[in-house]
């Protein structure tokens, strides 16, 4: 029976993430997770340096999703963003700009 357990344990975390990626309400709207993150100077690095088409994908992304919160209205169900297609297309240039900048500050102080 103990090796069942962290099979289950995965499942039921499996099932909270999709609840709380459904519940969040941003797929509602065609956002991905990294179309949410709040725009600090890590991550506007991060987005100069993510390909001009991804680039566009989220502006686009982005404007759709203020037209339509200002018209207070959703998607139809079939264009939501679904959790298993949503990437983290920013997190590795974000992790990058991080070490880069954790590094220049370690240089600084020597």
């Amino acid at each position: 029976m103990a090796s069942r357990a962290p099979v289950a344990t995965g499942r039921l975390l499996m099932g909270i993430r999709k609840w709380y990626y459904s519940m969040a309400g941003f797929n509602k709207l065609g956002l991905m997770r990294d179309d949410t993150l709040y725009e600090d100077t890590d991550v506007v690095e991060a987005l100069r340096r993510i390909p001009e088409n991804q680039y566009n994908d989220r502006v686009f992304r982005v404007k759709r999703a203020l037209d339509l919160s200002m018209k207070q209205q959703i998607l139809p169900k079939e264009q939501w963003t679904k959790f298993e297609e949503d990437v983290q297309y920013l997190s590795p240039y974000l992790k990058e700009v991080v070490q880069e900048r954790k590094e220049k500050e370690e240089w600084m102080k020597n």
